[in-house]
């Protein structure tokens, strides 16, 4: 009967939710739910970055209620967070221009012009990482009230940029209608 019983615990342990709280992608860990501004949020999805045949990083976004489409992410308000792990060693100099021209390719003229000292502020902390190694962990994130916001293994960098639409204009480099990577952006809707 003690056998029985401590069977049925581990058997019930395996099955609780704790158990399968979270999703590896390329060996990294991500869990399903991250605290932000107070507000616990649910990962919405999932994907990797690859740039011709390398993985580059791994990233999965966060929000308070799970959307399908580019709009619905966007459209919705609240913290948000969207995680990068790094899968090999880039220079800071590289992840920034990675992301400005992510930028660029989302935005026309005038709206990098409205955005311009906000993602200067960006890539100088970008710049600042002299090498981003692999298993850097970057998060850009947006806390009501306060505005977005650059960590890097847990640090904060930079300064905190107001405005949740520029939060918005930073995710369309990843959920843009020229997204960084069409595979990354289906998996951070959940489509993967």
């Amino acid at each position: 009967m003690r056998k029985l019983t401590q069977t049925l615990a581990v058997s019930l342990a395996l099955l609780s939710p704790a158990a399968w709280s979270a999703v590896e992608v390329k060996g990294v860990r991500f869990e399903d739910t991250r605290q932000v501004g107070g507000q616990t949020l649910q990962r919405n999805g999932t994907g990797v970055r690859v740039k011709l045949v390398f993985d580059v990083y791994a990233a999965t976004l966060y929000l308070p209620r799970k959307e399908t489409t580019a709009a619905g992410v966007l459209g919705q308000s609240g913290p948000k967070s969207l995680q990068i792990v790094l899968l090999r060693e880039l220079t800071g100099e590289e992840f920034a221009d990675a992301m400005m021209t992510g930028f660029r390719q989302n935005h026309t003229d005038a709206e990098q012009a409205r955005y311009k000292a906000r993602l200067d502020d960006i890539k100088a902390a970008m710049l600042a990482f002299g090498k981003a190694r692999k298993g850097m962990v970057v998060h850009f994130e947006f806390v009501p009230g306060s505005g977005t916001q650059l960590l890097v293994n847990g640090e904060r960098k930079g300064n905190v940029l107001p405005g949740e639409d520029f939060y918005n204009a930073m995710l369309a480099i990843w959920l843009g209608e020229q997204p960084v990577d069409k595979s990354l952006k289906a998996g951070l809707l959940g489509a993967q």
